[in-house]
């Protein structure tokens, strides 16, 4: 689905310059990103043994991630066919695919992965892996190569090592653009009966998709331009050809299934072809005037649009062909209504539109890539301009990095990716995906249309974990993603819940970090938002949520139960100015869009809000859609035990003029002049409280170190504690600063925190031998 005006027309030729052959691209220092530093933690045991049971009241998260939470493949899972195992040197003797030889190996590389196809992938699975090395070097790459073998690995020598940089040729570049140039038009792409819209979410280097082609097309098919053909691929998984219609439940005809239900009632009529026990289906709940009035989005001036906002991919449990049901293996989180007018809507746009069972006809699984790295290679273009430009610098080639389009159980870890032509990593129907401990360090397009992402759209029960991400636009969750767990991650852009349903999704233990700069208004081409419309003047903070009348511009609200848990996040509101705490108390539980029982839109006084921008700062809890009436000692509400402290604030501290230059700065040979520290309680349970302390420099120095001491009262006792370092003597307790914090800037601040049990607070505090300020 387009998520474009369907007023967009114009075909530009293909870039010339683009394509033309230059050296291997160098990122330079000024754009480089630094390597994961403290707030992404990288390494954690997220494997099913340290998941923690569901919370009470909350989404049950244990099976987000590869398999439901299996452990990644090892070399116990590869297949021990000789065949299967496709070596550095196979792949220069075979394939001629050579590193740093100057040649185009695409067609090398395809070839490879098309030989795992077919000869390994029928009979592989995820305990029999086919793998493709790749030695270090440079790789070249001149269009979208297709990962559509299943139960296999590309991996490389190290993700500074293995390098595939992408240039895309003539063919793969859009030669369809808006009318004003600024953005790819999908709308305008048009081949036969199919249009760009069908390649959705866009060309990228590697896709993890199936080019099978539906019956109804081949004609169009065979007869479509090279650069028209993708729209045609992966059409046997379109749900209006692979769906079946949907009827009534008994006792209430109006939905086929409610939320909660398992059980599915389909039409008396339609082919149950691919529906059966084992295999994965997507739900689709047509759009009714109904649903967008729950979702505060009418009145509107943007038309209300017949399509599936509320859909899922789940496994089948079971299929009764003669009731004509079909049993999921969850429950479902959305009421499915017949079409869009059984619920008593009017119908959208004149006519009714039916909700539908779509199975996923040749789904790709089991597809990982490890160890590498890639970039674009753009002539003619400096990545510096594009540090903190949120336009688009070469519309016509906004392409990703690894697409996964109807994909599931699959992975990315220790990737590298500098500079990619739109999103680094982009999903579109995908599930049980895990992305896990790799660096995604800028876009050339990170504008207008909705570029630039770290993005999971269409995703379910998948994994983000130990990911550092810089000079991206967003990390985004949007249409209907719900379920995944975002843990350990360290960004310099905002959590982004973009709209279109999403919801239980589960952000905790992130350090984010929002500069000024990062704004949209700081564009110098191309410039505006998803949707349509100019540049937004606010301030992008930590959290951005899609309101109903801002959101139905491209799709419709954020949907329900989205948790905010135990993030360090900070927005600087000027340029050059401190770092202030958003959404600071750790150990509360912050549920967007919910009441405690179901879906509340948020609002200011009880009018809806209309737009997320200039509101980021009003207090939605007491009733105002944000539910923040649970708090929980622990640090994860998804592991027992967190392999790394959770993060720390930064208030007061300063951005670097660039990666490569940090600040000078002098130190205070009298740290215990220059220090204060300040006590506060964040929260408070039955058995004990978490609390904190803030370091203050107000000195004109720098200190390199710090440590609070105090005592606690008998009956009281550290539980657990971070951003620190930690020593008992009986009731004594020694903070010293952990490696990522001690370092205070004049005027800065650091912060540490810990959780008791019992009731005492600190008393008798001291920091570098002088008494504590402001302890409780």
């Amino acid at each position: 689905m387009s998520r474009k005006s369907p007023l967009r027309r114009a075909v530009l030729p293909a870039l010339a310059a683009v394509v033309a052959t230059t050296a291997l691209l160098r990122i330079p220092p000024e754009v480089a990103a630094a390597a994961p530093g403290p707030g992404a933690l990288t390494g954690l045991d997220v494997g099913a043994a340290n998941r923690r049971a569901p919370v009470a009241g909350l989404y049950d998260w244990s099976k987000a991630g590869y398999r439901g939470g299996a452990a990644l493949p090892g070399s116990g899972e590869v297949n021990p066919n000789a065949t299967c195992q496709v070596t550095a040197a196979e792949l220069a003797s075979q394939y001629n695919v050579k590193p740093d030889d100057g040649a185009d190996d695409t067609n090398g590389i395809q070839a490879a992965i098309d030989g795992i196809k077919s000869a390994c992938s029928p009979s592989g699975s995820y305990t029999k892996l086919s793998t493709i090395t790749f030695p270090a070097g440079r790789f070249d790459v001149t269009h979208e190569i297709h990962v559509d073998a299943d139960y296999l690995i590309l991996r490389g020598a190290g993700k500074d090592a293995t390098k595939f940089v992408y240039k895309p040729d003539a063919n793969t570049l859009y030669d369809a653009l808006t009318p004003d140039g600024s953005d790819w038009d999908e709308d305008g792409m048009t081949s036969g009966a199919g249009k760009g819209g069908w390649l959705w979410p866009g060309r990228g280097l590697f896709r993890v998709q199936s080019r099978g082609v539906h019956s109804a097309y081949a004609s169009d098919y065979a007869s479509a331009p090279a650069n028209r053909k993708d729209i045609f691929e992966g059409t046997v998984n379109v749900h209006w050809k692979a769906g079946v219609k949907l009827r009534g439940k008994p006792g209430d005809t109006a939905f086929a299934a409610k939320m909660g239900d398992k059980v599915v009632h389909l039409a008396s009529s339609g082919a149950l072809t691919s529906l059966a026990a084992g295999n994965l289906v997507n739900i689709r709940a047509a759009n009714s005037q109904k649903f967008y009035e729950q979702q505060q989005a009418t009145p509107t001036t943007f038309p209300l649009l017949n399509m599936h906002m509320r859909q899922q991919i789940f496994t089948i449990a079971a299929l009764d062909t003669a009731a004509r049901t079909i049993t999921l293996d969850k429950p479902l989180e959305y009421d499915v209504p017949v079409n869009s007018t059984s619920d008593g809507s009017a119908p959208i746009d004149g006519a009714p539109y039916d909700s539908k069972a779509a199975p996923l006809v040749d789904p790709v699984l089991g597809v990982g890539f490890e160890n590498l790295g890639f970039t674009q290679d753009m002539p003619g273009l400096n990545p510096a301009e594009a540090n903190n430009n949120y336009g688009n610098m070469a519309p016509a080639a906004e392409m990703h990095g690894i697409v996964f389009k109807w994909a599931a159980n699959s992975w990315v870890r220790g990737i590298r990716a500098d500079m990619t032509g739109s999103h680094p990593i982009v999903t579109e129907e995908a599930k049980n995906l895990q992305i896990v401990d790799n660096e995604l360090n800028g876009s050339w397009n990170k504008g207008k249309g909705g570029n630039g992402y770290f993005r999971g759209s269409r995703v379910w029960d998948s994994l983000y974990a130990g990911n550092t991400s810089t000079l991206l636009r967003h990390f985004t969750f949007q249409w209907s993603a719900a379920g995944n767990v975002v843990i350990g991650n360290s960004f310099d852009s905002d959590l982004n819940l973009h709209g279109g349903w999403e919801r239980n999704n589960l952000f905790e233990l992130n350090t984010v970090k929002v500069p000024y700069a990062h704004r949209s208004g700081n564009c110098r081409a191309n410039c505006g938002e998803e949707g349509g419309g100019g540049p937004d003047d606010s301030n992008w903070f930590p959290i951005w949520w899609g309101a109903g009348k801002k959101a139905v511009k491209w799709s419709g609200a954020s949907g329900y139960r989205n948790v905010f848990f135990n993030n360090a996040m900070t927005k600087q509101l000027a340029d050059n100015g401190p770092y202030n705490d958003f959404y600071a108390d750790r150990h509360r539980v912050y549920a967007f869009g919910w009441d405690g029982t179901a879906y509340k839109h948020l609002d200011a006084g009880g009018t809806p809000i209309a737009d997320w921008a200039k509101n980021e700062q009003r207090d939605y809890t007491g009733g105002h859609g944000i539910d923040a009436s649970k708090t929980d000692a622990a640090s994860s509400l998804f592991l027992k035990s967190a392999d790394g402290t959770p993060p720390s604030s930064s208030t007061g501290q300063t951005t670097p003029t660039s990666a490569s230059t940090p600040p000078t700065t002098t130190t205070s040979s009298n740290p215990g002049a220059c220090l204060t520290a300040a006590f506060a309680r964040k929260s408070v349970w039955d058995s004990g409280y978490g609390g904190g302390f803030t370091i203050t420099n107000t000195c004109s120095a720098a200190v390199g170190s710090w440590a609070v001491e105090f005592d606690l009262p008998a009956g009281t006792t550290v539980s657990s504690s971070w951003s620190s370092v930690v020593t008992k003597t009986g009731r004594h307790y020694r903070f010293g600063n952990a490696t990522h914090n001690g370092s205070v800037k004049p005027g800065g601040s650091a912060t540490f925190g810990f959780n008791a049990a019992g009731p005492g607070l600190p008393v008798a505090c001291t920091i570098a031998g002088t008494k504590c300020g402001g302890t409780e």
